[in-house]
């Protein structure tokens, strides 16, 4: 179930995003992120369907684990898809706010998480 007491939060990032990420050190969000106002995020409950429904043409990403406990108020918990409460920050994104990072590849029609995405007990 999703919830405001998940700490740990995903974010979805094309290739190119992410070198730019790195290379500016500072994530200001995708062009949805920018239209909407604030950068997108998933828990790990919601992140199969957030790769299918966003993300369904591409080969290849990079997956962003950040804690969202640290940024405070800056992160709210707002309903979409379903009615289910997804995290939203309404700031820019520091690199050193990046817990973990990965690329991640579909295999047979699916994106293949890492284990350390899982382990969610």
């Amino acid at each position: 179930m999703t919830n405001q007491s998940e700490s740990l939060i995903y974010k979805v990032l094309r290739p190119e995003e992410w070198a730019g990420f790195q290379a500016q050190r500072v994530f200001t969000g995708s062009a949805v992120d920018v239209s909407d106002g604030f950068i997108h995020f998933s828990t790990w409950f919601q992140l199969a369907e957030t790769l299918h429904k966003h993300f369904a043409e591409h080969t290849e990403l990079i997956l962003l684990e950040i804690d969202a406990a640290e940024f405070g108020d800056e992160i709210k918990w707002e309903e979409s898809r379903g009615g289910q409460l997804f995290p939203h920050l309404y700031s820019e994104l520091a690199i050193s706010s990046v817990a973990r990072s990965t690329t991640i590849n579909k295999q047979d029609g699916r994106f293949q998480l890492p284990t350390w995405a899982q382990d969610r007990d």
